[in-house]
């Protein structure tokens, strides 16, 4: 550090490499035409040699000057970004991958919440149903329906559920016993089950072999709400559509059935705010 040149030459003399006149980088620094004449003379004093060639109302860099300059660049270019991340301090992002009903229906006005005393974290937040985006490193937090088990991934319970028809409020005044539902289309979803549903209203039924299979909750939802069918649904995801009314319960027997969970990739235990925004999460 013994052999620093004076600092403020430095934007005098990148300017003027750059724009090839001192004129021009004058201009540029806000600066007088003879204030960047002096700065570069007073650095090719304390390097002891020239850096620029002048010619008619242009300078040139010498060979010297050329070597020079990418270092002071690189220098300039240096101290710029980690200025300006010290003034703007990095926001940390959490990218969060929601079951689609489950996103829509629950997670985003929690976001909204926790966001507002948290103004300085950044959320990401898409739809899946598989775990390819946790698994290659496209989402930080998962938010799935599933079982116990989530190889290669960190599983914390969010609730536990219990499932039961809900359809539209006119199919619903047709159905007076379970055993109705014989004489209905029955919308089924992979991770639902029929039979153990009929098994809780005592009813001996197989699992239902027609009828859509909707891979998204949402989209089942709102087949029912057009009184497409009757949809098997998980309690908290039907929650909103039951209180405005636009899909009913016709029996009351319910049955447990699988959970949801927060489940991320063993990684996110390095990162703090995501861990808090996960405890958040699972609070009571």
């Amino acid at each position: 550090m013994r052999d620093l040149p004076p600092l403020h030459t430095l934007p005098a003399f990148e300017a003027a490499a750059r724009l090839g006149s001192f004129l021009a980088a004058a201009d540029a620094l806000h600066l007088t035409p003879s204030a960047i004449s002096h700065r570069i003379r007073q650095l090719e004093a304390h390097l002891g040699q020239a850096l620029f060639e002048r010619r008619h109302r242009a300078v040139v860099l010498t060979a010297a000057g050329r070597r020079y300059l990418a270092v002071v660049r690189d220098a300039l270019l240096r101290l710029d970004e980690a200025s300006a991340a010290l003034r703007t301090p990095q926001r940390e992002r959490v990218r969060i991958s929601a079951a689609p009903a489950l996103g829509s229906k629950w997670l985003v006005s929690r976001v909204a919440d926790y966001q507002e005393s948290h103004p300085n974290l950044e959320f990401s937040l898409g739809t899946a149903t598989g775990l390819g985006p946790l698994l290659n490193g496209e989402a930080d937090i998962g938010l799935r329906y599933g079982e116990e088990e989530w190889p290669g991934l960190l599983a914390w319970k969010l609730f536990e559920e219990r499932v039961f028809p809900v359809c539209s409020p006119t199919l619903a005044a047709k159905l007076k016993t379970p055993q109705d539902l014989d004489q209905v289309r029955l919308l089924r979803h992979p991770l639902l089950s029929w039979q153990r549903w009929f098994a809780a209203a005592g009813v001996r039924h197989p699992e239902p072999s027609t009828g859509p299979n909707y891979e998204d909750a949402l989209l089942m939802l709102e087949a029912a709400v057009a009184g497409h069918g009757v949809a098997l649904m998980a309690g908290t995801l039907a929650a909103p559509y039951l209180a405005e009314g636009r899909l009913i319960r016709p029996f009351p027997q319910d049955c447990p059935d699988r959970s949801f969970y927060v489940v991320a990739p063993p990684a996110v235990q390095e990162k703090p705010a995501i861990m808090a925004f996960i405890r958040w999460l699972l609070r009571p």
